[in-house]
């Protein structure tokens, strides 16, 4: 039956949806998960199962969305509306859009995003965004003592006090707000992420926090099936994100954003494209050159590579001449343990954090992540 073909197929493309989760140390820590899908994927990751890719639950779409079209064009020279086989399986479900909604179950993106139909978990669940770190040394090549910006209110005239090295963390999350906005598809998470820079070896200046910036978003996202240059695309989706240091003037930053996401796989590789378009503050404007530092969009690739992740972040203005500013960043989490990681953070270019928008620096900082990207 075709149901049966499709349903084997779909099985056979499931995977944990917590990928991104830290590793058990035994088999015995899972049984005190009440929900089944944590319990399941802690228990395979426990006992070192490595789940099928998602090439199966592709193809089965692929194959699902040949069929439809076949039946479409059939019933069309009869004459007849369009019916979709009956399914053993699924005798309540048209086994063809479960397949054409399963496409990429597994994959790196459905990991994190819950895309796939039977890849969704409910509403209101915590789930790792960007990723969980600490940076005991976080090194910049040029501490920026006098914050600036073409808005004289926001720009400090007396030195401040700050030493070389640092400690940076950063924590992240996110939630599912709604599910299934339309049909089986469209999900609205909402997110924040705060990292900080603490001058704690700064003991001189009391040991100050230099640096905190809060990033809370909310985000419609899509699932989607297309796939280009032997990549598939996974994801589209549209946000609003405000970012801002929570400080008085003149050391006050702040922007809000109109975010597109864009985001694709290959195997062990992920990227992600965000173009976005800065939401006017008006006159009183803390930042008012921040897209010609910061840039205009960014763009992240991930490799995995057995328990090894390494990303790379790009952005740019997308301007030339004496606009023409930008920044890249590159980090590595690696294993030291079971449940924890490495993690080595290199920086160059503008905006390492809202206060350093307009400043130009070299960090290299040293630490472990609870969480990376995948």
């Amino acid at each position: 039956m075709i149901g049966t073909r499709f349903g084997c197929a779909l099985l056979a493309a499931c995977s944990p949806a917590f990928a991104q989760t830290i590793a058990p140390s035994s088999a015995e820590a899972c049984t005190a998960i009440e929900n089944s899908a944590d319990r399941l994927a802690c228990y395979d990751k426990a006992l070192g199962r490595t789940p099928l890719d998602a090439r199966q639950a592709d193809i089965a779409a692929k194959e699902a969305k040949a069929i439809r079209e076949n039946l479409e064009l059939g019933d069309a020279i009869d004459g007849k509306p369009a019916q979709a086989p009956a399914s053993d399986l699924y005798p309540q479900d048209d086994p063809l859009a479960s397949a054409l909604a399963n496409a990429g179950k597994g994959s790196m993106l459905d990991g994190r995003w819950e895309l796939a139909k039977d890849s969704k978990l409910g509403t209101f669940n915590f789930r790792a965004y960007k990723p969980v770190y600490l940076l005991p040394a976080f090194w910049s090549s040029n501490q920026n003592e006098l914050p600036r910006s073409p808005n004289p209110r926001n720009t400090v005239t007396s030195p401040q006090s700050l030493t070389a090295v640092e400690a940076k963390f950063q924590l992240s999350f996110k939630t599912k707000a709604l599910e299934n906005v339309f049909g089986d598809n469209g999900d609205v998470w909402m997110a924040y992420t705060q990292s900080s820079r603490w001058q704690v070896f700064n003991g001189d200046a009391s040991r100050p926090f230099r640096e905190t910036n809060y990033e809370p978003e909310v985000m419609l996202v899509f699932r989607t099936g297309y796939h280009f240059a032997g990549w598939s695309g996974r994801l589209l989706g549209i946000g609003v994100n405000h970012q801002s240091n929570g400080r008085a003037d003149p050391l006050s930053r702040s922007w809000n954003r109109v975010i597109a996401s864009v985001g694709l796989d290959r195997g062990d590789w992920a990227l992600m494209l965000r173009p976005w378009w800065r939401v006017s503050d008006g006159n009183d404007d803390d930042n008012p050159d921040i897209s010609d530092y910061i840039g205009r969009g960014d763009a992240t690739l991930v490799r995995r590579f057995g328990r090894h992740e390494f990303s790379l972040t790009a952005r740019h203005s997308l301007r030339s001449g004496d606009d023409a500013h930008g920044a890249v960043q590159l980090d590595w989490g690696f294993p030291i343990s079971r449940a924890l990681r490495g993690h080595v953070q290199v920086f160059d270019g503008y905006g390492e954090s809202l206060i350093d928008y307009n400043h130009r620096a070299t960090y290299v900082g040293f630490g472990v992540s609870l969480l990376e990207w995948y």
